[in-house]
């Protein structure tokens, strides 16, 4: 029995199956250690597995591809075998996704980085929540960090104290109970001294007053380096109380960060230089790394390792010097020139070095014998030069030695005398055949002369002129013969460089030799007015005179050249300058009425009456039947008092010219004479012969509403309407005189009736407007401005009567939203200007209101608001600056402008006593 017991036990010390696992018929996962299985034991095969899961009754999972026979194969491929050409097919496959794949790669990344984007917005980390409290703590001062109280309990329960107790060791007790036990007998060895030696254990003893003498002297030492020399007055400290902290502030503290930065920079420096030690910029970055560590001993030994490694290069050099004071650095200097003689930044830095202008010159000369051929360090030596003579002694040696120097010759004609200086420029262009700079040098040269020469004739000096023009085309062959071909804009700015030196005749000497180089013959045109302009643009009038002057010799008949260069004279010219263009311009294009205008309207205003009638004389026989000329004439004599004489060249107008506005004209001048029966008279004769003119029914209106004549009135604007229902200010002025005689409805209607004819009008929409306001109807005002800017979303002027329809916090957003959708119109910007004027924004205003008159300067009314403007804040010269520039711009629109300007009373008045009208009449 005790044997069956054994052999049943016997298993126990069997040696269990290679893939046994403990509890695997249990249904238990067995697992294994590496220090079970070893590195590289596998865990039990699938048969195994597959085994034990038959013996607990559970089913084997079976791939159903596991005992398919390839002979029975179902499908599209089924009976094929996979050969050479399917493994290639399915490679081009692969190549065909990947390629789809990476070109949808990108948007797929773009949209994940936005769902992305869109989850960090709805659930930002915590660091992102408290980002901008972390960034607010850098505002907290030392004192609020100091008093941040301790954090407590902030629970609000009281919480229960843990009392623990601990074993006190018995070297405590003893030591506690022996401390206050007095010895009263002496130790042996103090018996063996007499009982006056105090025993030490360490067998020295303690000497106290030389530790008080040491610390007494330390402190000597500290007291002695920060204090000053005591004078008779007493001590003198050199430590600045009240700079003291300021100083402290200003020592910059590393951070942690910032000194592990600098660690392991010094390490990658340090294994830089050891690795290629002839590398120069790593030895001067270590360098600088410890200078900015604030260790400047040890730059100065790297740097001068550095130098020692890398000998040739300058940079190592200076910064050697640079890191040394002023007399090391002259030692380190002269050691680099041993090395590195032709270096010229070596030499320039040890002649900065010197103090004195002996020291400087010294250097500077040795540096020539080294180094001759360097431009640089002649004209550094040059300039030290305190007398004229000396520099060109030293300048006729420099252009010995480097012959090719343009720059040098230049220096040593500028130096010599005007004949001497004509010597000097032909060796240049010898030396050097290439250089435009000395043919140019040379026309400068010849035009100072010409122009210092008092001994010369007019005659003698246009020729001297003439041989500018000369030396200047023969500049342009010459260098096209050594294959130096300057393009035309390089030699339309060496013209501008020439008029910005003052040699304006050399300018355009350049101008005419060269302005037409590569240009087709139909793009001169077009090409040289875009020059002109845009050297009248940079300020270069010399050079705009030239092209204009060059074009109007190609096309003496092109009025609107003309035209420029007379605006071009008016701006910046002089009154004789602008006459001889105005002469030549009449001459060559008789038949330009605006030319003959401009020159006797400039006569006229010169005070040249006589001479303005002799060119509308001219005019006449040029262009008789010229309707501006004949107005142009009856003005003048209007306002010179020559009235009979303007009266009769009317007549004659009537007859020769025969326009309706010569008949407009008649009629307002005899209403200005205050001859209304007369005027009527003209007007029904104008209107027989000019029934479709509106101004004549305007005119006609006028007169009679001034005799109190409604029912005429009445009449005489409702024909013109009919004849002329396109003409809005007809259609005002009819509804106008309805309000006049109490009949507000009758003019609404007139107005609803011409937006019908009108569409999207915006003077009539605003008329409209202004109808409900004076009507008392301020929500029908209002409703009325809203469909107005309905039709009209672009209307500056209805946009300014919004803004100025909303509550004072409401016209600045309205503003904003009005300058958008009308497209910076000037009465939008006026309007802007004037709230900026409310909230006492001096500048912003003023600029304002400028950027409104340069966007229209045809608006009187912008005009009167600056000027209003600037009689409450400005200078007298702000207010005259606002004069000029109305005068020169000669506005003639607006309402109010229009209105002060046309009224009788006002006939003959100025440009400048109109704008102080229109600015006392702004409300």
């Amino acid at each position: 029995m005790a044997s069956n017991k054994a052999n049943k036990l016997a298993f126990l010390s069997m040696p269990a199956p290679a893939s046994y696992v403990a509890g695997l018929g249990r249904g238990a996962s067995g697992f294994t250690t590496r220090s079970d299985i070893g590195p590289a034991r596998e865990g039990p095969s699938a048969e195994v597995i597959a085994e034990a899961q038959a013996k607990r009754g559970e089913e084997v999972e079976v791939d159903p591809e596991q005992f398919q026979d390839p002979d029975n194969e179902y499908g599209l491929f089924a009976g094929t075998t996979y050969e050479q050409d399917d493994e290639e097919a399915d490679k081009i496959y692969e190549q065909v996704d990947e390629a789809m794949d990476s070109r949808r790669k990108a948007r797929r990344e773009a949209q994940e980085k936005l769902e992305l984007g869109k989850h960090r917005a709805e659930r930002p980390k915590i660091q992102q929540q408290f980002a901008d409290l972390k960034r607010g703590l850098s505002a907290v001062t030392d004192e609020e960090w100091e008093n941040i109280p301790e954090v407590g309990n902030l629970t609000r329960k009281k919480r229960r104290k843990e009392e623990r107790s601990f074993v006190v060791p018995d070297s405590v007790l003893v030591g506690d109970r022996n401390k206050n036990e007095y010895e009263n007998s002496l130790d042996a060895r103090q018996q063996e001294a007499g009982g006056f030696a105090t025993p030490a254990e360490s067998g020295t003893l303690t000497n106290f007053v030389e530790i008080g003498q040491a610390r007494d002297k330390i402190l000597s030492l500290k007291l002695d380096q920060i204090s000053g020399t005591a004078t008779s007055s007493g001590f003198s400290t050199s430590v600045d109380p009240k700079g003291y902290l300021t100083s402290l502030d200003s020592v910059i503290i590393k951070s942690d960060a910032e000194i592990g930065d600098i660690k392991r920079a010094r390490m990658l420096f340090d294994s830089l230089v050891k690795s290629n030690p002839k590398h120069s910029p790593g030895w001067i970055a270590a360098a600088c790394l410890e200078e900015h560590a604030g260790r400047m001993v040890a730059a100065r030994k790297i740097i001068k390792a550095g130098c020692e490694q890398c000998p040739k290069s300058e940079d190592v050099w200076l910064e050697a010097a640079r890191l040394h004071n002023n007399d090391d650095a002259k030692v380190i200097l002269a050691n680099a020139v041993q090395h590195v003689g032709q270096s010229v930044k070596i030499w320039l830095a040890a002649a900065d070095l010197e103090g004195d202008v002996k020291g400087k010159k010294r250097v500077l000369r040795k540096a020539l014998e080294h180094i001759p051929n360097s431009v640089r360090l002649w004209k550094e030596t040059v300039n030290l030069e305190s007398s004229a003579t000396d520099a060109r002694i030293l300048l006729s040696r420099a252009v010995e030695v480097i012959p090719l120097s343009v720059e040098l010759w230049l220096a040593l004609a500028r130096l010599e005398t005007p004949e001497r200086a004509k010597g000097v420029l032909n060796k240049a262009r010898k030396a050097v055949p290439t250089s435009h700079e000395i043919w140019i040098a040379a026309g400068r040269l010849l035009e100072q002369e010409a122009a210092t020469d008092t001994s010369k004739t007019r005659e003698q000096k246009a020729k001297a002129l003439e041989l500018v023009d000369h030396t200047i085309q023969l500049a342009v062959r010459e260098l096209r013969k050594y294959q130096v071909l300057l393009t035309r804009e390089q030699w339309l700015k060496e013209a501008e460089r020439c008029e910005t030196e003052g040699s304006p005749r050399t300018c355009e000497a350049i101008v005419k030799a060269t302005i037409a180089m590569e240009l087709e013959e139909e793009d001169r045109l077009d090409t040289w007015v875009g020059d002109a302009e845009s050297a009248e643009s940079k300020g270069m009038v010399g050079t705009a005179r030239a092209v204009l002057a060059y074009a109007l010799k190609v096309y003496p008949d092109r009025r609107n050249l003309w035209r420029k260069a007379a605006d071009l004279e008016k701006l910046h010219g002089s009154a004789d300058s602008l006459d001889a263009i105005l002469s030549r311009a009449v001459h060559h294009c008789p038949q330009a009425e605006v030319l003959w205008l401009m020159a006797a309207k400039e006569k006229w205003l010169a005070g040249d009456v006589p001479g303005a009638r002799r060119v509308l004389e001219q005019a006449f026989v040029a262009n008789p039947e010229s309707e501006q000329i004949w107005l142009a004439a009856v003005k003048l004599e209007a306002e010179n008092g020559e009235l009979g004489v303007a009266r009769e060249l009317l007549v004659r107008a009537r007859t020769v010219a025969d326009t309706e506005r010569i008949w407009m004209k008649s009629a307002v001048f005899e209403r200005q004479q205050n001859q209304l029966s007369t005027a009527l008279a003209t007007l029904a004769t104008a209107l027989e012969k000019f029934p479709k003119f509106a101004k004549l029914y305007m005119v006609q209106g006028q007169i009679l509403q001034s005799q109190n004549n409604y029912p005429g009135a009445r009449a005489s604007f409702s024909a013109g309407v009919k004849a002329c229902p396109k003409e809005a200010t007809l259609w005002i002025l009819a509804s106008r005189l309805e309000e006049i005689d109490g009949k507000s409805i009758k003019a609404r209607a007139l107005l609803e009736k011409a937006r019908l004819v009108n569409p999207a009008n915006d003077t009539l929409w605003a008329e409209a407007v202004g109808v409900e306001e004076r009507s008392g109807g301020a929500a029908q005002a209002k409703a009325m401005l809203a469909r107005g800017l309905q039709e009209c979303p672009t209307s500056g002027l209805l946009w300014s009567m919004a803004i100025w329809a909303e509550p004072r916090p409401m016209r600045k957003s309205r503003s904003v939203d009005a300058l958008k959708k009308s497209a910076d119109n000037p009465i939008i910007i006026c309007t802007v200007a004037r709230l900026f004027w409310q909230e006492r924004k001096i500048e912003k205003a003023r600029q304002w209101f400028g950027r409104a008159v340069a966007t229209d300067p045809d608006l009187g009314d912008s005009w009167g608001w600056w000027l209003k403007f600037e009689r409450q804040h400005g200078t007298e010269e702000h207010r005259e600056e606002v004069r000029s520039k109305c005068i020169a711009a000669e506005p003639h629109h607006s309402p109010t402008w229009q209105s002060i300007a046309k009224d009788a009373k006002n006939s003959g008045k100025s440009v400048k006593e109109i704008l102080e009208i229109v600015a006392d009449a702004l409300q």
